[in-house]
């Protein structure tokens, strides 16, 4: 299997050139979560909480694994799909962490790059041991635990991110500089890691390019594929991210304050408003809580009682 690409996961599939951005918008909906999770994040403290939780675990990889920003989404991008369709039983903290290092441990593999189990959890263990919530899981464990996310994802795994769309929108621009084209791929690039939406090249190009971006503006909003509603939502709430983001600096500097901030996401920033869109695609498309119901599936028979925590049972719902 050749190394997955974020930008290019389609490299290793049988699609003619011309036929590559038909299909990678045509298979998006596959690699994305179910189309009412913002709702149900909306209504489920716990659901936030879990997600929330998640990724945290998942950004400390970074530090703990030497893991890659690209890495790390996509681990994301499986962990919020998989509990998308899957019912999570509460009362059990450590399944976040079993999550969490799945999710991880298939990323890491898509990616061809080093991953230590034993590592990670000695890190997040120091962290968690105060509250009594320490597992170490056996290896064993850990590969059920991947099947299991493999079967929810239908072992999609090749994921169509934002990034997928980078190299498309940006030749809507017809720029002749490749210096200027790379800055606003990179910029783009960095917006995406703090947000999850297509759109974040069009803020790009407003920050970089504002005399051109009128025009910029046009070429992506006339595109076919292009929701023109959904990409200004998008567009707008990004926008205010990073204005906040520059607020929130100039506060720091000003009050030289010693605390550490940690970068989050778009889905945790800005959850409330992105769960009342109702979902982060550019295409429009609704289902209703009892469809995500029927394709719902459990976990359960989980041990809680042994120190080396195990995976015993799987049941999709009827």
């Amino acid at each position: 299997m050749d190394k997955f690409d974020l930008e290019d996961p389609l490299t290793s599939l049988d699609v003619h050139q011309s036929d590559t951005i038909s299909a990678l918008f045509s298979s998006e909906s596959d690699h994305m979560p179910s189309y009412n999770y913002f709702q149900c994040l909306k209504t489920s403290d716990f659901y936030v909480s879990f997600r929330q939780e998640a990724i945290s675990l998942i950004l400390q990889a970074q530090y703990s694994s030497n893991l890659d920003p690209y890495t790390q989404y996509l681990a994301v991008n499986y962990m919020d799909r998989f509990i998308s369709w899957q019912e999570i039983p509460q009362g059990n903290p450590w399944i976040v962490r079993l999550l969490v290092i799945a999710c991880i441990s298939l990323a890491a593999k898509m990616k061809e790059i080093h991953f230590s189990f034993s590592d990670f959890q000695k890190t997040n263990n120091i962290k968690v041991k105060q509250r009594d919530e320490g597992f170490m899981f056996d290896p064993p464990a850990i590969q059920r635990m991947e099947l299991l996310v493999l079967d929810a994802l239908n072992w999609r795994m090749r994921s169509i991110t934002p990034f997928s769309f980078i190299t498309f929108f940006v030749s809507l621009f017809q720029l002749k500089d490749p210096p200027l084209t790379q800055a606003l791929k990179d910029r783009a690039t960095n917006i995406i890691f703090q947000a999850r939406n297509a759109s974040a090249l069009l803020l790009a190009c407003h920050e970089l390019f504002p005399l051109q971006f009128p025009s910029f503006e046009t070429s992506v909003l006339s595109c076919e594929y292009v929701n023109e509603e959904k990409v200004m939502e998008c567009f707008n709430e990004m926008q205010e991210m990073v204005n906040n983001e520059m607020s929130e600096s100039i506060v720091d500097m000003v009050s030289s304050s010693s605390s550490m901030r940690t970068p989050v996401s778009v889905l945790d920033c800005h959850c409330s408003k992105s769960e009342n869109e109702g979902t982060n695609s550019t295409m429009a498309a609704t289902v209703t809580p009892e469809n995500r119901e029927i394709k719902r599936r459990k976990l359960k028979g989980f041990c809680n009682q042994s120190s080396t925590m195990k995976i015993s049972q799987f049941q999709p719902c009827e």
